[in-house]
């Protein structure tokens, strides 16, 4: 995948909440949300996968409490 190369999220829905993602080699991973497309968020695999465990894991639920959305 090239750098300007953009995947949709599957699990982002048809309209202006979407994510997208862009791996333009083995140790980077882009992330930007339809929003905000010039705003790019920069992480590498094993950063993200440890993100997304502790989300599923429900480790960062407290963060939603404090932030007033849970």
């Amino acid at each position: 995948m090239s750098a300007h190369d953009w995947r949709k999220s599957s699990y982002s829905s048809e309209g202006n909440a979407c994510l997208f993602v862009s791996a333009p080699d083995n140790a980077t991973i882009r992330l930007r949300e339809s929003d905000e497309p010039e705003t790019i968020l920069t992480t590498n695999p094993r950063a993200l996968s440890d993100l997304i465990r502790s989300a599923k894991a429900g480790r960062l639920d407290h963060l939603g409490t404090a932030l007033g959305t849970a």
